[in-house]
């Protein structure tokens, strides 16, 4: 019955609506469909595009160099458009003859850095063409992922300031004002997470709390569903969720989803039960490996340790077409270690989780 349904899923977009509505993830459970049509499409299914896109900046130059290299791949992908390779590649050179204009997001006293990232990229540019122009292919998309880390180091340094006010009633959580990157070791190889802040600042500060308390540590992955989650974070013995020693109770964090175009999340309401059916969020369910909040199907503010990775394929679902998106937080990606990912099942161990950056992003709660 399963194959059945894997084949079905494969081949038609009503099969990955029966799949959402019949199986069901312990504590991340379904809430009921909607006869709202599904969100407009949205076709960015790579997690690192995903995070840059989810900066809290406003540069429209850096943003279209961004487009252009990423764009790259696509034409690749698509037997080989090699004239359309060529025009992004010019394209990005072109922004980078101008680069006062990307200059003009970052604070005066972190642009002798991004001068140099830039000429590093104006180098890289070029470099790039030479490829194309021989055609190679395999080479030509790792210079374009080193060009992209750069650009992501050139827009993390254009943010300013944290961009809203965390609501006060959850002061007494720890929130991640930023970004943060997480190692998990498993039995089976490394993860590399990165955790958005700017996006979901209370679902990933206690995530980043709870990795620094050495919470995940020897845990294991306890549900699995092969291309379409794989779970973690429930404690041993009877509790399903985070005790705070301080308080002797279990740690719940509200339902946070940041809407595109909208100043800072929402909490505690699901975008269908909203009436936003067609507002997509910053953080969507697009990519394999998204990182998200589990939660009780009935309490949306009910999540506390258990977070479960996304392994849905783009060909295997519409990227912005999905059921979940606007109804469980997304908090973060995978980085690295998609090969590892893909071999992860139930009974698999988390061997530890490290913070390896950006730890100095994590504010403590300020009321107990």
């Amino acid at each position: 019955m399963l194959d059945l349904l894997k084949s079905w899923l494969k081949n038609s977009l009503m099969a990955i609506l029966l799949l959402t509505i019949f199986l069901g993830i312990t504590t991340v459970g379904w809430t009921p469909s909607s006869s709202a049509a599904l969100p407009a499409g949205n076709a960015i299914t790579d997690g690192n595009a995903l995070l840059r896109y989810a900066l809290p900046i406003d540069n429209k130059p850096v943003r279209q160099l961004q487009a252009s290299l990423e764009d790259i791949s696509s034409q690749l992908r698509a037997n080989r458009r090699w004239g359309a390779v060529s025009k992004d590649i010019s394209q990005a050179s072109r922004i980078l003859d101008k680069p006062s204009q990307i200059l003009a997001s970052v604070p005066e006293e972190r642009q002798p850095q991004a001068e140099a990232w830039i000429n590093e990229l104006k180098s890289g540019v070029l470099n790039l063409q030479e490829l194309a122009n021989t055609k190679d292919k395999q080479q030509i998309l790792q210079q374009r992922t080193k060009l992209l880390n750069l650009i992501t180091q050139l827009e993390e340094s254009m943010v300013k300031e944290f961009p809203f006010e965390v609501p006060a009633e959850y002061s007494n959580l720890p929130q991640l004002k930023g970004r943060a990157t997480v190692e998990l070791k498993t039995n089976k190889g490394n993860l590399t997470v990165v955790v958005d802040g700017y996006s979901a600042p209370v679902t990933a500060g206690n995530f980043i709390d709870l990795v620094q308390r050495g919470f995940y540590n020897g845990l294991e992955f306890t549900r699995s569903e092969e291309s379409y989650f794989l779970q973690t974070g429930d404690p041993p013995g009877k509790e399903v969720g985070f005790i705070d020693p301080k308080t002797g109770k279990y740690r719940a964090v509200p339902l946070e989803i940041l809407v595109e175009g909208d100043k800072e999340p929402t909490y505690g309401i699901t975008l269908e039960e909203a009436g936003r059916y067609i507002d997509m969020p910053v953080l969507p369910f697009s990519a394999f490996g998204a990182v998200v909040m589990a939660r009780p199907e009935s309490e949306v503010n009910g999540g506390s340790s258990q977070f479960f990775f996304f392994l849905f394929e783009p060909e295997l679902t519409p990227a912005g077409r999905n059921l979940l998106d606007g109804r469980y937080a997304v908090f973060g990606y995978l980085t690295e270690g998609k090969e590892v990912l893909d071999k992860l099942r139930a009974g698999d161990k988390i061997e530890s989780a490290t913070v390896v950056q950006g730890i100095e992003n994590l504010v403590e709660p300020q009321a107990a």
